[in-house]
């Protein structure tokens, strides 16, 4: 028996990775990071169009937020693809962007509904808290109504798109 085999034969599993279920959780770890930075990307972008549309434009709120949303996915998907999963290249730029669009479609009919029903909870809650936060107007309720659903979607977008979108990496 040779060195090679000797150290091919007493490898030690990586302590990062279940055995069970074979996930190297440090790696997930850090592509979950990416996805959080890219995700901060997204909610600028998503945040800043949903403002300047609303408060600069003057346009209704639920079809700010679905614009708003839809420039995010763009910026996102270009982020993921090129850095949170640069390994993912065994499918096609255009399937990786269908499967990504769909479960973004999916999140958009998580949000939607939700940001239209915490809008008015949120103004609620604010004009009862006293005159100065209400003195903020109706874009404050609206940005928090937008990052309790752009919460609740990310969770759904992270865990789907790793397992469906990017399944081809390890």
């Amino acid at each position: 028996m040779n060195n090679n085999t000797l150290k091919e034969e007493t490898r030690f599993p990586d302590s990062s990775t279940n055995s069970e279920s074979g996930v190297n959780w440090n790696r997930e770890g850090s592509r979950f990071a990416k996805f959080l930075v890219v995700g901060t990307i997204g909610a600028v972008v998503d945040f800043g169009t949903f403002n300047l549309l609303t408060a600069g434009l003057h346009f209704w709120p639920v079809p700010s937020s679905v614009c708003s949303f839809l420039a995010a996915v763009c910026s996102n998907f270009l982020f993921n693809r090129y850095w949170t999963y640069p390994d993912s290249r065994s499918k096609p730029i255009w399937r990786q962007a269908a499967q990504f669009t769909a479960v973004n479609a999916v999140g958009l009919g998580i949000r939607t509904p939700l940001f239209a029903f915490l809008i008015p909870v949120w103004s609620r809650a604010l004009s009862r808290s006293g005159s100065a936060i209400a003195a903020l107007g109706e874009q404050l309720p609206r940005n928090l109504a937008l990052g309790c659903a752009v919460v609740v979607v990310l969770i759904w977008n992270f865990v789907v798109n790793r397992f469906w979108t990017y399944n081809d990496i390890s």
